[in-house]
């Protein structure tokens, strides 16, 4: 890339893919808001084929010079240790980005990039709600020699012998995910009853068309749930055959998607440098240095308990936005379904004094769990009364059943909660079916708070919550000495090792 340096530059023409690519996604994106002028159109040249051909025509015509605009207005180059990209056809966008700002460099492949070889590079910064400057299409060599003038910016004055070792090193496998486990994660993830709750407006009409599938079938459904020559268990049982297939179904459909997002997964280490490579159609690289980690989370929801499995979590700079992701994020590397023993073995390779895997729990106060049973008591019981009142005695029985279903998970939340603190690190326990840990450095705490409500104050009890730059993380109801003890500590630390948080 030196032989370039302060030149403007123009993007490869296989970036016209790209931007004709994500001019359709966008599209996609709000095709709720174009769905009246689609059913429009459709109801009065649905009958005319040649208007609808000339419609498609001139919208891949509209695509295709939107996406040559896009290619010849975008440009962008290096200077003085900066990224200067210029881009925009009627809005111009001007980005101005100094090698300093960028926190994470990471890498895209599309599957249309792979057979010339190209990348996407994009540039994040600590504390962005977006990202930061993207190169559309680079090639690979050149993206990686761009990638290591970047992350070395800060190094330029080393010695020469120490440049060149590190830019040599070779990188270490820490960690490689089978299609056996990204079947197991895909078992284990919640994307299942995501996937279920997208369907949920749809499900009259699916369900129409489910039972119009059967009758088409020769089964007549209104003479079957009307008869009488078949038991009760034999009706369970054919209602249960048929969630068991949904359920199947949507396992399925689980089970590609974390097979997509997470193909061939790889986390190499490379000095201080973890890089995180996976993806089937589209590849992704994501780079972090091992200074901007905030905090290690082993989470696991209960089948992942039951299978023995642990989701790690390395988070780090603003991994709370909303652009974030498992799958494709710069803000953490997620480490899909790995053992127990795998976990511990990579959070001890980032930290190797923290002690995530041994370290003994203290819990949170009792009257956590009485004060949010309060809760729930007030909210349900008096409408169970109300419904007694009314004679509704089936809505009754179920608002108190759902009063003591509340109370049992009120428990269980209660009985997760744990916490704990040696001289390096704060641990926090949580969770309601599932549950999680989490580990950070004392010293990467930016901001503490204690809160004390009335009912707190009675009991000594204060709730802490400690900031860093990967979002917030709270103690509830711990007693008020601990809390002060906790934030003391966390000041002290800053305030006297003063090390840096990135």
């Amino acid at each position: 890339m030196t032989n370039y340096q302060g030149q403007w530059l123009k993007l490869s023409p296989v970036a016209i893919i790209y931007f004709a690519v994500q001019f359709v996604k966008d599209v996609g994106n709000n095709l709720i808001y174009l769905l009246p002028a689609i059913l429009v159109g459709y109801n009065q040249f649905s009958e005319n084929g040649l208007a609808i051909i000339s419609g498609l025509a001139a919208l891949l015509l509209f695509v295709a010079i939107s996406a040559l605009l896009k290619f010849y207005f975008y440009q962008y180059r290096l200077t003085d240790g900066r990224v200067q990209i210029h881009s925009g056809v009627f809005q111009k966008n001007h980005i101005d980005l100094p090698f300093e700002r960028i926190q994470n460099v990471r890498f895209e492949q599309p599957i249309f990039y792979r057979p010339s070889n190209h990348v996407c590079m994009l540039l994040d910064t600590a504390g962005s709600s977006k990202l930061e400057a993207k190169i559309i299409a680079l090639s690979k060599g050149v993206a990686e020699s761009l990638k290591q003038e970047v992350l070395s910016h800060k190094t330029e004055q080393a010695s020469s012998a120490e440049t060149e070792s590190t830019e040599t090193e070779q990188e270490q496998l820490l960690n490689s995910r089978s299609v056996q486990d990204l079947v197991i994660h895909g078992l284990a993830s919640n994307r299942i009853w995501i996937v279920l709750g997208a369907l949920a407006p749809f499900f009259n009409s699916l369900s129409e068309k489910f039972i119009a599938g059967i009758e088409n079938l020769g089964v007549d459904v209104d003479a079957l749930m009307a008869s009488s020559q078949y038991a009760f268990w034999q009706y369970v049982l054919f209602f249960l055959s048929i969630a068991f297939v949904v359920i199947a179904f949507m396992a399925l459909i689980s089970i590609l998607g974390s097979v997509i997002t997470f193909y061939d997964f790889k986390l190499t280490r490379s000095n201080d440098r973890y890089i995180r490579r996976n993806g089937f159609f589209t590849r992704h690289e994501v780079v972090m240095k091992l200074s901007r980690l905030q905090m290690i989370v082993y989470q696991q929801n209960w089948l992942d308990r039951i299978l023995q499995r642990v989701n790690l979590k390395f988070e780090q700079l603003g991994a709370s936005l909303d652009r974030q992701s498992a799958g494709t994020s710069g803000g953490k590397i997620m480490v899909p379904s790995v053992t127990q023993g795998e976990a511990n073995a990579l959070a001890s390779d980032a930290w190797p004094e923290n002690k995530l895997s041994a370290i003994n729990y203290h819990p949170v106060s009792k009257r956590l769990a009485i004060r949010n049973t309060l809760i729930a008591f007030w909210l349900l019981i008096p409408l169970a009364i109300a419904f007694i009142y009314f004679d509704q005695a089936e809505l009754s029985v179920a608002a108190g059943g759902l009063f003591i279903l509340t109370t049992g998970l009120v428990i269980l939340s209660w009985k997760r909660w744990g916490y704990a603190m040696d001289e390096q690190f704060i641990y926090i326990r949580k969770g309601l079916i599932g549950v999680n840990y989490r580990c950070f450095p004392i010293h990467k705490v930016q901001q503490t708070q204690l809160h004390q409500s009335w009912f707190m104050r009675r009991f000594q009890l204060c709730s802490v919550r400690l900031v860093l730059a990967c979002g917030g993380q709270t103690l509830p109801f711990i007693k008020r000495a601990t809390g002060e003890k906790y934030i003391d500590t966390c000041l002290y630390q800053v305030e006297a090792l003063r090390k840096s948080w990135m």
